[in-house]
């Protein structure tokens, strides 16, 4: 009997589940772009995006998904020649290398598979090898969505240290930030990118690159930099248009101001942080029972090494792809597809899928997730092991 009637769950790594707050907030007519409450908003709005990355450097808004988060960052970085180190432990490490390599820039790539985060020894050791120290950034995933794989931000920082190498550290944050622990400042991190429609709640069109004062004086006038990706004007804007490179995206403004008071003034950050590792390890917990007694496996062996904000997975002999399909179309639970873990139409593609715990979500929507997962495995005769909503349940319950 289908049962998909009622509000839909999209347990997808983004677009995440929006607050009915959000949401409300955005529900207005347009305002003033020219003067008034737009721009004492926006001004608040700016501030809040430092306070959620800790850091006390700047900050520039784009109307932009992730891959213009990408753009901006790199145009702002290299001029055409430049050449930059990419760690990959996914498939958007490795897209960030394939994009700064379409704009010019000379991006040597690391890839440490689909499975493991990255070597600090093998960092250095690369950038020791770089003895006319010609890598001028290098470039980092906190949290690959395709894999889940999380990267320790600090162990590679303190590896360029090591190494006595200049390069600046850039970290791509979208699947992390508001999800993950994340410190700009602290961790010595120079660039920083992330986007609108994850963990911060709000719908995808807008992102923000952070960067360092020592980012800013090191790159003062790459060839890359045009005027509409020139952060300059939108850290610090003479005037209000100069914020987003012409008309504010007013609507998004309004649920980001609302999603910032959420997480930074109601909820508290490391408040975020432990609700999202609970639920996360919650999700574990209910693959390791399945796990058990089926060919279902965790990506990502090391639980130290998996983000909070998505977890992938493998449910062999095409499960992960029937098991989406059922849960959509019989149950309104949306998961999200297997990204870049096998060659699109190879029987393989349909192994994988990822489960998304990330922004608006608590104990019911995830525990609701789980339990319509196992109704799936048991529709589809699909084997796996017993007791994974007991599992599930006694993390939520702090057992």
């Amino acid at each position: 009997m289908n049962l998909s009637q009622g509000r839909p769950y999209l347990a997808i790594p983004g677009p995440s589940a929006m607050p009915d707050r959000v949401l409300a907030a955005m529900h207005r007519p347009a305002p003033n772009i020219y003067e008034g409450d737009l721009v004492t908003l926006t001004e608040r709005v700016a501030a809040d995006l430092k306070r959620v990355a800790l850091s006390t450097q700047h900050v520039a808004i784009y109307i932009a998904n992730g891959h213009g988060l990408w753009e901006a960052a790199i145009a702002n970085l290299f001029s055409r020649g430049d050449r930059a180190l990419s760690l990959a432990t996914g498939r958007f490490g490795v897209n960030w290398a394939l994009h700064a390599g379409d704009m010019g820039v000379e991006a040597e790539m690391i890839d440490f598979g689909l499975k493991s985060p990255v070597d600090p020894a093998r960092v250095e050791a690369a950038l020791r090898a770089d003895t006319e120290r010609r890598i001028k950034v290098v470039l980092l995933t906190h949290v690959d969505t395709a894999t889940g794989v999380k990267n320790d931000v600090p162990a590679v920082r303190a590896a360029i240290d090591a190494a006595g190498h200049p390069a600046l550290l850039a970290v791509d944050c979208i699947a992390s930030l508001g999800c993950d622990e994340f410190r700009f400042d602290d961790w010595g991190v120079d660039i920083m990118v992330a986007a609108s429609q994850k963990g911060l709640m709000v719908p995808p069109g807008v992102g923000f690159v952070w960067f360092s004062e020592r980012a800013r004086r090191a790159t003062p006038a790459p060839d890359l930099r045009t005027p509409y990706w020139d952060w300059t004007p939108r850290a610090f804007p003479e005037a209000f248009y100069q914020y987003f490179g012409g008309t504010a995206p007013t609507h998004h403004l309004f649920g980001l101001s609302e999603s910032l008071k959420m997480i930074l003034d109601e909820e508290g950050l490391d408040h975020v942080w432990a609700r999202h590792e609970t639920l996360a390890r919650a999700v574990w917990a209910a693959f390791d029972a399945w796990g058990a007694g089926g060919d279902i496996t965790l990506n990502i062996a090391d639980p130290a090494a998996r983000g909070h904000s998505v977890t992938a997975a493998r449910i062999g002999a095409g499960g992960a792809g029937r098991l989406r399909k059922w849960c959509e179309t019989e149950a309104g639970v949306t998961l999200g597809i297997g990204l870049g873990m096998a060659e699109p139409g190879t029987p393989q593609e349909g192994d994988f899928l990822r489960v998304a715990h990330m922004g608006h979500v608590n104990a019911h929507m995830t525990l609701g997730a789980l339990a319509v997962m196992e109704t799936g495995m048991r529709a589809l005769a699909i084997p796996h092991g017993d007791g994974a909503l007991n599992a599930a349940t006694a993390v939520c319950a702090g057992r």
